[in-house]
Order: structure tokens, then sequence, then C-alpha cells
């Protein structure tokens, strides 16, 4: 075993440049793991600054300088942030508190709906099954209800940071699109000179992670406006916050559909009943979902690494067990790194395997 071990390091990590990869690799997912709450802000302003270079490098090839470029980019996407703000934040958060209020109505309904199964449908479900599952839901929406007066109470003590976040993000951003030759140049002075799979990796997954954000940010934008408007089409309650649901629920893949299902199921069934709407709404949310799935996804993410269902699945299960939103967010892009950083490892097998055998 011993000796097994020792023959796959020397074949795979005899070269330097495979040693300096794996040591940033072990530095860099040490300082997520222990760090990564106190770097948040970091992370958004990356994500943000990834989003927003390309119309700043649009506009230097126009002929602005990146100085003037990036005030002007800074400056209407913050005037879009207000503006959502402005206009949709009063809106969700009334919808919000609407739907708050009509949950212990709708969960009786649903309860009634669940009771008279049994007398429909004897030869499939019985009392005893009935009543088990209406304990179970209602003691997860206890724990929930718990869980959400926690956080409300502890989030009361941030209120002051997520102000500071508010001024800082907007300034890492700022500074990271107009010192980016000088960022990216100080950071290459801090990695050691055996850099070549470190490159290779990197110039792999740049222009990956910059085309998986801004298309995550235009999936968003298209399935949340496209859901929003058949929703209001469809006369369907809480339109607008149901919208935003569908819409973030892009960023888990796969299973946040399903997910999403939940709610605009539980609306639609407690402001419909059974009737045909009902049935047209679900209908509609299954359209919007299969063609995100299959003619938005391929559209936006074509330059991404082609990844099996189920390795996305245990990405976004794993990292996300590890960095929670953020690990959901970009499991997609971390899965891509493995995969590379596999590809890089193997080309450097062959590449000694070669000179070798001359």
């Amino acid at each position: 075993m011993f000796e097994y071990v020792k023959t796959w390091y020397e074949r795979k990590f005899s070269d330097p440049h495979s040693s300096t990869l794996l040591f940033l690799l072990l530095v860099s997912v040490a300082l997520l793991y222990f760090f990564g709450a106190l770097i948040v802000p970091v992370l958004v302003a990356l994500v943000i600054a990834y989003l927003l270079d390309w119309p700043v490098v649009h506009l230097e090839r126009v002929g602005l300088k990146r100085f003037t470029a990036t005030i002007i980019v800074m400056l209407i996407f913050i005037s879009i942030m207000l503006t959502l703000i402005l206009v949709i934040g009063p809106v969700l958060w009334k919808q919000t508190s609407n739907l708050v209020q009509e949950t212990p109505h709708m969960l009786e309904q649903g309860k009634s709906y669940l009771m008279a199964l049994p007398e429909q449908y004897p030869s499939l479900i019985n009392i005893e099954q009935v009543q088990a599952i209406v304990a179970t839901v209602e003691a997860k929406i206890i724990e929930f209800g718990q869980a959400v007066l926690s956080f409300s109470l502890t989030s009361l003590k941030d209120v002051v940071a997520w102000l500071i976040y508010l001024v800082l993000v907007p300034l890492l951003v700022f500074f990271m699109l107009k010192d980016k030759l000088e960022l990216t140049g100080s950071i290459a002075k801090l990695i050691p000179q055996q850099r070549r799979l470190i490159l290779q990796v990197w110039n792999e997954m740049n222009q990956q992670i910059m085309n998986y954000i801004r298309g995550k940010v235009f999936e968003i934008l298209i399935v949340g406006g496209v859901s929003f408007i058949a929703f209001t089409v469809l006369d369907l309650r809480y339109a607008a916050l149901l919208g935003v649901l569908v819409g973030f629920s892009v960023l888990i893949p796969f299973i946040g559909a399903a997910l999403v299902t939940i709610p605009v199921a539980a609306v639609a069934l407690f402001q419909f009943g059974l009737e045909t709407q009902f049935w047209t709404i679900l209908i509609i949310y299954g359209i919007i979902q299969a063609l995100d799935g299959n003619v938005l996804v391929p559209l936006l993410f074509s330059e991404a690494v082609d990844l099996n269902p189920v390795f996305i699945i245990v990405a976004v299960l794993f990292f996300g067990g590890l960095w929670g939103f953020w690990g959901v967010f970009f499991a997609i892009p971390l899965a891509s790194l493995v995969k590379a950083l596999i590809t890089a490892w193997s080309s450097t097998h062959e590449e000694i395997s070669k000179e070798l055998s001359e």
C-alpha cells in the first residue's frame, strides 16, 4: 500500500509545477474554510467585479480610459440597484407580509384536502397515514418558524456590519475594476516561479467563471421576469414574490426548481383549488422550467465545461455544505476547477512520460 501511494505521488507530483499548484490549492481551501465568513464582502465584490468587467472592457475598446469606463459602469450599476430596491423592495415586502399572514389559513385548507383523501381514495391511503403526514408537516413548520425567529434576532446584531458592507463592497468593486492590472500583477509576484500549471488552470477557469457569473445573472433575470409575467397574466397572487423565488431558484441546479414548485403550487391551490386555473399554472410553470433547462441554459453556458448532472448535484451538496450559499453559487465553477486540476495533473504525467521515453 505504501509503495503504491509513493509511486502515485512521484508520478503526479515529481514536477515542481505540480507541487506548487497543490500548495496553492491547499492554501486557498484553508483560507476559505477558516476565514470564509470574514471575507464575504470580498467574495461579493469579486463576483460583482467579474460581472461588471465585461462592460468596462467594451468601453475601453471604444476609446475610454479604464478609470472613466469604471466610473460610468459603477454609476449605471448603482442606479439600477437603487431603482430595483426602491421599486421592487416595497412590493416584495408587502407580498411577503400578506403571505405570512395567510399561511395559517393555507395550512388549514391543505390539511382539509389531505383529510379528504382517504374518503376519495380508500385503497391508496388511510387516515393514519394522513395524520402522520400532517403531524410531520406541522412539526417542520414549527421548526422553520423557530429558525426564522432565531435568525431575525441574531441578524439584528449584524445591522451595523451590513451597513458597513453596503459602503465597503462598492468601494472594493470600484478599485478591483480600476486597478485590475495592478492587482493581478501584485498577486502574480506572490506566486512561485514554477507556475506553468497554475497559469494553465487559471487561463481555463478565468473565462469560465466570468461567463458563468454573467450567465447566471441573465438566467435569474430572464426566468424570474418571464415567471412574473406569466403569473400576473394568470392572475396568481404574490406574482412578484413567486417570480423572484423562481428566478433565484436557478442558483441551485435541478434541486432549486423542485423546491420552488412547492410555494407556487401551494399558492395556486389556495387561490383556485383543484380547478382548471390551478393545473394551467402548473403546466405553464413546467414549460418555463423546461425551456430554461433545454434552451436558455445551453445558450447562456455554451462555453462552460460539460459536466454530468451527477457531478453537478454532488458538487452542489459538497460545496454547499462547506461554504453555504457561495458554495452552491459556485458549485459548477468549482466542479469545473476540479476537472481542470485533474486534466492539468494528467497532462503533467503524460509530458513526463514522454520526456522519459525520449
